[in-house]
């Protein structure tokens, strides 16, 4: 049962980890801002981090089947 938990962790992460890394370079691209009222360098490192590390997490998810 323990490996059920882990795809669907797996499988959720690896998306949100993708998605938010495929949506923050279509904005670096555009030169469109990623967030609002902050400083583009910041957020663009920030959503870049942050997508790579939940990237990373849904990776090692699926190394726990």
């Amino acid at each position: 049962m323990e490996s059920v938990t882990a795809v669907f962790a797996g499988t959720a992460f690896a998306l949100f980890g993708a998605a938010l890394l495929i949506w923050t370079g279509a904005r670096t691209i555009h030169r469109a801002p990623v967030a609002h009222g902050v400083s583009p360098v910041a957020s663009t490192a920030l959503a870049t981090l942050f997508g790579a590390l939940f990237l990373v997490l849904g990776v090692w998810c699926f190394t726990r089947i």
